[in-house]
């Protein structure tokens, strides 16, 4: 007879299901394959994903907490619009949050903080971006993410470290889509390898310099990508 105990119950199911459309449904807004702005047809998007209508409204009313998603006020959804105000808003807050994270995380990270930042730079550099293999470029941005997140973790501030992941999504959002339509960025890893070498070393001010720049760099690039696609419409 199995043992009642170790079988999960209906919101534990209904929980998890959530949990994994969540993770669906922002990889594609992520990758622009749910266009910005498009009224979200839930009916049709419960078929395509093969799920109820309870789980696939709370994975949408989690992700408009995060940003990805507007609620309207008859219920309906609605993925965020991109806009010049909004990427210039995200890129400020990304700064000021990651900045004090990366502080924090100078002071408190120990020597596994430290192993983790630099293998998640090894493996950000070892891999390549090839417009022309979709594949790779989603490798890189994982890769990409982890490594930022990485970064942030030694912090030991998980409400920080939230804000940090919804601001990083909303820049990536921006990212992904306007890169694939531009073939590319700039070369990064040397940036990368200065933030990384310098917070490992507990050099506050070059990291947190190194950082900010990075972040503000990348934050002109995508205004100016997505003032040209404004234009263009």
């Amino acid at each position: 007879m199995s043992d009642i105990g170790t079988l999960p119950n209906v919101e534990d199911r209904k929980d998890t299901r959530a949990s994994q459309l969540v993770r669906q449904i922002r990889e594609e807004i992520l990758r622009g394959e749910i266009e910005p702005g498009s009224k979200i047809n839930i009916e049709r998007l419960r078929e395509r994903m093969d799920v109820s209508l309870s789980p696939l409204r709370e994975a949408l009313a989690r992700l408009s907490s995060d940003g990805l998603i507007e609620m309207e006020d008859n219920r309906g959804f609605r993925v965020a619009p991109l806009s010049l105000s909004n990427l210039a808003e995200v890129t400020q807050l990304r700064v000021v949050f990651e900045l004090i994270a990366l502080r924090h995380a100078m002071a408190a990270g120990d020597i596994e903080w430290e192993g983790d930042v630099m293998r998640a730079l090894h493996r950000l550099t070892k891999l390549v971006r090839d417009p022309a293999e979709p594949q790779t470029l989603e490798a890189w941005e994982a890769a990409h993410n982890e490594f930022h997140l990485t970064l942030l973790e030694g912090c030991r501030m998980p409400l920080l470290l939230q804000f940090c992941r919804i601001l990083l999504n909303l820049n990536d959002r921006y990212r992904r889509i306007l890169l694939q339509a531009s073939g590319g960025d700039r070369n990064t890893l040397p940036e990368h390898v200065v933030i990384a070498e310098a917070a490992v070393a507990r050099k506050v001010g070059v990291a947190c310099e190194a950082l900010r720049n990075h972040i503000e760099r990348t934050g002109t690039n995508l205004h100016r990508h997505l003032s040209r696609q404004l234009q263009d419409v």
